[in-house]
Order: C-alpha cells, then sequence, then structure tokens
C-alpha cells in the first residue's frame, strides 16, 4: 500500500470516528478543504461513495461502514504498536471505544466526562451504552463496563466499584397489609417486582444466601421491566416488594422511611462494577488515562497504574 493510499484510510477513519469533516480536521491539522479532496480522491480510488454528507451531519454509507469496520482495528493496532514502541513517552490520543450500560454511565463516566477531556484533548471517547452483555473484541471496543459476576472468565478486569448488597424491599403500607416474610419462601405470598435482563425474555431470579445456604426464588408480580428505576418506582408506589441493588434511589427512600428493607439476614453481596478489556497486550495510553480517571488515580500524587485483578 503506497503511502498516499493508507493517508487516505486514516483521514476516512477519522470522519467516521468524530461523526465530523471539522473534528476531523482538526484531529489530523488539516484544512476542511484538504481532508474533503481527500476522501474524494479515496471515493473516487475505490470507485463507491463512502459517505453521506448534509451540511448538519456526515455518516457512513453501508459500503463506508463495511470499510470502518474493517481497518478501524488495524489503526488501533498499529497505534498501539507505536504507543509500545514509544513507552512511557507516548501521549494519549486517538479513538477509545467504550461499551457500558446506562447506571455506569450515569454514575461512573458522566461526573468524569470533563477532567478526562480537559487532560485529554487528543482523545475522542466513542461510548455505546447498552444493557446487553457485549463482546468487546469482536465488536471492535476497547473495554467495557459491566458488573463482575457477569464478566467472562478469559478477559483483565479492573474493579471500579466496591461489592455491592442486594435488598429486599417495599413500602411500610404494603408490608402492613400483606405481611412481613421471614423467609425466602414467604415470599411466595407476596407481589414480587421482577427484572428482566436487557435484550432476553430471561427474568433475573432472586438468590438468597444464610449460613452457608443458598436459595433462589423466582416470584410472579404485577411488574416486569429491565431498568432498576422503573421497579423502584412500583415499589414506592405500593405495588409488591422489590429485590434491589443499593442505588441511590433505594437508599434515599429507606432513609426517608418510604421503603422498609425485609430479609436482611438472607440477602447476599454481589460483585461491584468492572471495567474489562480483553488482553494484557499493548495496554494503550488512551486506555490507561481512562482507566485512571474512572479510579479518580489523576487527582493525587499517586502516578501509579490501577492493578488488574481477575475476573469473578
Amino acid at each position: 500500500m503506497r503511502g498516499s493510499e493508507f493517508a487516505e484510510l486514516r483521514a476516512f477513519a477519522a470522519v467516521v470516528d468524530r461523526s465530523s469533516f471539522a473534528r476531523a480536521a482538526d484531529h489530523l491539522g488539516l484544512s476542511r478543504s484538504v481532508l474533503s479532496q481527500i476522501i474524494r480522491q479515496l471515493e473516487e480510488r475505490l470507485g463507491v461513495r463512502l459517505l453521506n454528507r448534509t451540511t448538519r451531519s456526515v455518516s457512513p454509507t453501508e459500503a463506508g461502514r463495511r470499510l470502518h469496520t474493517r481497518i478501524a482495528p488495524m489503526l488501533r493496532d498499529m497505534d498501539e504498536a507505536v504507543a509500545e514502541a514509544m513507552g512511557s513517552n507516548a501521549r494519549a490520543a486517538g479513538t477509545l471505544r467504550i461499551n457500558t450500560f446506562s447506571k455506569a454511565a450515569e454514575t461512573l463516566i458522566s461526573p468524569r466526562l470533563g477532567r478526562f477531556g480537559r487532560a485529554h484533548p487528543d482523545v475522542v471517547l466513542d461510548i455505546v451504552i447498552s444493557d446487553e452483555l457485549s463482546d468487546i473484541a469482536a465488536e471492535g471496543f476497547d473495554a467495557g463496563i459491566r458488573v463482575g459476576r457477569r464478566l467472562e472468565k478469559d478477559v483483565v478486569a479492573v474493579r471500579l466499584t466496591p461489592d455491592v448488597e442486594l435488598m429486599a424491599v417495599a413500602t411500610p403500607d404494603y408490608l402492613a397489609r400483606c405481611g412481613e416474610p421471614a423467609t425466602p419462601a414467604d415470599l411466595a405470598r407476596h407481589a414480587c417486582l421482577n427484572f428482566r435482563f436487557p435484550g432476553s425474555d430471561r427474568i433475573a431470579g432472586w438468590e438468597f444466601t444464610k449460613d452457608g445456604r443458598q436459595v433462589d426464588f423466582y416470584g410472579e408480580g404485577p411488574v416486569i421491566a429491565n431498568r432498576q428505576n422503573l421497579l423502584t418506582a412500583a415499589a414506592l408506589s405500593g405495588l409488591g416488594i422489590l429485590y434491589a441493588y443499593d442505588d441511590d434511589a433505594v437508599v434515599a427512600a429507606l432513609q426517608a422511611g418510604r421503603l422498609k428493607r425485609v430479609l436482611a439476614d438472607w440477602s447476599p453481596t454481589v460483585p461491584g462494577l468492572y471495567l474489562y478489556y480483553a488482553s494484557r497486550r499493548h495496554m494503550r495510553p488512551a486506555l490507561r488515562a481512562f482507566i485512571d480517571c474512572l479510579l479518580d488515580l489523576d487527582i493525587g500524587a499517586d502516578d501509579a497504574g490501577p492493578s488488574d485483578v481477575a475476573a469473578t
């Protein structure tokens, strides 16, 4: 491949990654008119239109999407190889693709976007929010964020949050009307608010443990949803018992007396949130910087990177 052909492909990838000729031109250090000419040359050479352009947006055509899917991982591999050769002198740059779910995006990433962007202006964060578990390597992501218990065994995982406690909760009014369960078996007489795994027909079971004994329970009730905030609203309306992670809304409702906890002595602790990636090789400076930001290691004097831990 000639150098000009490689430059054309890199320019094309930059436009797709940033969905903008202006941002891609700034990243590449080119004028917008020069970048447009490079893309036209590439399209003429290949004999196919790669980008849909309007006055407000730019997006890949189907042929452009297929080309980008094939070349983007190779360009990232080349960037990683150069960064590895440069060692500690490498700067964080390029597009970093992160797959996460809505709760992690809201609580971990969103509060830190400004700080990361100011510290690493040459990094483009491409964040895809999906509550389905993704194969990050196959789908072209640099890393993902998920609950620890849902990780594959062959990934490298970095703990982001402590383990969390599951809590069975209901309104005091509901419990006054229907009684408080003393054991998981008592839940069979109660309305249960159930969580459905996103992208699946499978409803999450309720896992309880006590004195080394584990009980799995599947109940029925008036609401099934794949978002805990909807189930929390249903619980606050007095519709039944919710088995929830201890998120802010549930904790606030407990502290205010709007919800009451039951079966506390049966409720286990489960793994918290982890960032995971596919390989220990060629850790990109951009990914290292992102991990440090999520762990707030970029605030203090501690310059050491986070410790990798095995997925659980």
